[in-house]
């Protein structure tokens, strides 16, 4: 197998920086042409000359510009003994985008946000498959990426680990055959607390993961279960299967990632340690005609020898609403999960903030959907109104949680 050539968009985030390990792992296998970031110019210089990486993104530009930036991979290169190969940088708000329709064969999208959209629908209209853990491009803009995929024949992989579990298991049989998706949650943070337990939280309290270390966002969005409402989403998109057959079941041991039921009653799951280089080294190697590549050692697998538990649970749907919120989004369609989104990311800002407490983020992403009335003429989406419902359920929200908590004394 030739070597393929991958670009890593939010490189110094927590999939990006395993999916460097992995590539830095296996380079027989892989090597890195591109590499974005949001603002840590070290951490990107380091990676770049490390890697060899020739094209490199922040969306942030440094104070100096490209001259502070060509000063950090000098003096890295310096440090290293490595020669720094960097032809092209990019800077500002649309540095991932350029960067994402360069020459490669793989995508790897990590940006966190709806940020991302942009930089997915840059590497699909150019043909290069995407390998997808930035859920956010299909919750906002899940038919136009859909139409990108199928106009250019590029493929999106999913990096989620719920998503890849499913992927994998889908191939015990055949699309007919699939009665049920079964994705799993750890819970989060406050499993088993009730919904008025749940004012007095912290942001600490929902930065602590029991079995994942992930970004500040996805990790609130873990604790509240919004995170789980996505991939519901992003399931549906992926797979094709309808709402009322994709259910959620909290298993707090993280070890079986998500499940696929057949219709002669059969279910296969696919179970591995709770680590994120699974999934990733698994979306890098599905690049390419055939079938797709298993990495030797891309994570420890479990001991069999040892005794173990495994549990499951309903969610408690009273707790945490964002869960149903999703479902409700979904099922609407149009623009409503990127409102669904765009409220969210406002809110977990908000609550980081002090300014509301852990419940109203759920409250907030529901008044959001309740003021969104759009897609009633049934037209097809396009990018502007996507970016404009976006926009605009950031707008309403902000001024939501004006109106329902003007401060939170912590």
């Amino acid at each position: 197998m030739s070597v393929r050539e991958i670009i890593v968009m939010g490189a110094t985030g927590s999939v990006g920086t395993q999916a460097v390990e992995v590539v830095l792992g296996n380079p027989e296998l892989f090597s890195v042409t591109g590499l974005t970031a949001g603002s840590n110019l070290g951490l990107l210089a380091e990676q770049a000359v490390r890697l060899g990486a020739c094209r490199i993104g922040l969306a942030q530009a440094p104070a100096g510009g490209e001259p502070e930036v060509r000063q950090a991979l000098t003096e890295v290169a310096q440090r290293l003994g490595l020669p720094d190969r960097v032809e092209q940088i990019e800077l500002g708000p649309e540095a991932g985008v350029r960067i994402a329709g360069t020459p490669a064969d793989m995508v790897l999208n990590a940006v966190t946000g709806a940020v991302g959209l942009r930089s997915t629908l840059a590497a699909l209209d150019a043909g290069t498959d995407v390998a997808l853990a930035n859920k956010e491009s299909l919750i906002v803009g899940g038919p136009l990426v859909l139409e990108a995929a199928a106009r250019t024949g590029a493929r999106l992989i999913p990096v989620d680990s719920e998503h890849s579990a499913i992927a994998q298991a889908l191939r015990a049989g055949r699309a007919e055959e699939v009665d049920r998706l079964v994705i799993t949650a750890s819970g989060g943070p406050f499993r088993g607390m009730r919904r008025a337990e749940l004012d007095a939280v912290t942001p600490a309290q929902a930065l602590a993961h029991p079995t994942w270390t992930m970004g500040s966002v996805i990790t609130t969005n873990s604790a509240t279960l919004v995170n789980k409402g996505l991939e519901v989403i992003e399931a549906q998109l992926l797979f094709g299967v309808d709402y009322d057959r994709i259910d959620v079941v909290v298993h707090p041991q993280s070890q079986i990632h998500s499940m696929v039921q057949f219709v002669d009653g059969s279910t296969i799951a696919q179970v591995s340690p709770p680590d994120m280089k699974l999934p990733i080294a698994y979306a890098l190697g599905t690049h390419g005609a055939g079938e797709p590549r298993r990495i030797s050692g891309a994570t420890r697998p479990n001991d069999w020898t040892r005794a173990t538990e495994w549990t499951f649970e309903p969610v408690d749907h009273e707790a945490f609403p964002a869960l149903g919120l999703a479902y409700e989004a979904g099922r609407r369609g149009g623009t409503h999960p990127s409102v669904y989104n765009a409220a969210n990311e406002v809110l977990v800002d908000a609550f980081h903030d002090g300014r509301i407490t852990f419940p109203q983020i759920a409250d907030g992403i529901a008044a959001a959907l309740a003021t969104h009335h759009s897609d009633a003429s049934g037209r097809a989406l396009d990018l502007d109104s996507v970016l404009s419902a976006d926009a605009a359920a950031r707008e309403r929200t902000s001024s939501w949680i004006e109106r329902a908590a003007p401060g939170i004394a912590r």
